[in-house]
């Protein structure tokens, strides 16, 4: 059993799915060219998961056979812990497939995803201000929101805000607040190019795009979404 699930009796198990409860000793799967087991322990002590992470921010083991909001992992306080421990992967182990890591203790819960680890999933507005929500965890995984940093690739018509350095600098924002922004974007170098403006709130920004280098790091960003 993971370490995270020994904590429960603290955060409870609501949002655990009971397939997912019940999963940690599935047979080896294979994902990504790669071969491994949950809950394999490759030397003592050590106990290794696997997770996946797709462009809506919901969690999911890897080798779920179906990945929806049913099956996601959904408490909010173990997303809290789960997303705040993220880092790069730096094992030596499953770097290619698996390039990021939240680590508990002794075990290892590799990590793959759809584009980045971090999704923006909700605007929170406060008194004159909004905090940018991600992973589904409500109030729990909150980061201020900074309209003028906003970037869209128009290759892929993703869009993106900043993240921590830790997790790669840069967050996608899920689908569904990415169709409204898209809305409030000025083109003024042509839409082959990234936006130049976006008015939120009745103000005009005008936009950094700082983001754009950090994005066209992972050649594959295109290849996969474009």
């Amino acid at each position: 059993m993971p370490l995270f699930l020994k904590l429960l009796p603290r955060i409870g198990t609501h949002g655990i799915p009971r397939q997912v409860q019940g999963a940690w000793h599935s047979v080896i799967r294979h994902s990504s060219d790669v071969l491994y087991e949950q809950g394999q322990s490759p030397e003592p002590k050590i106990r290794e998961y696997f997770y996946y992470i797709d462009h809506q921010g919901m969690l999911f083991l890897d080798d779920a056979k179906m990945k929806n909001f049913t099956s996601c992992l959904k408490e909010k306080k173990f997303l809290r812990f789960f997303f705040r421990q993220i880092h790069h992967n730096k094992t030596g182990r499953y770097m290619d497939s698996f390039p990021w890591l939240s680590p508990c203790g002794l075990e290892r819960n590799f990590i793959r995803c759809d584009d980045t680890p971090i999704v923006y999933t909700h605007l929170i507005k406060r008194d004159s201000w909004y905090d940018f929500g991600y992973a589904h965890a409500g109030e729990y995984l909150v980061t201020p929101f900074e309209p003028d940093r906003v970037c869209m690739l128009p290759q892929t018509g993703r869009i993106y805000h900043p993240a921590a350095e830790k997790v790669g600098g840069v967050g996608l924002i899920r689908s569904g607040l990415a169709i409204e922004f898209s809305t409030h974007f000025k083109f003024e170098n042509g839409d082959q190019n990234p936006p130049t403006h976006f008015t939120w709130d009745g103000k005009t920004y005008e936009l950094k795009n700082d983001l754009v280098d950090i994005l066209m790091q992972d050649p594959n960003r295109l290849e996969k979404h474009g």
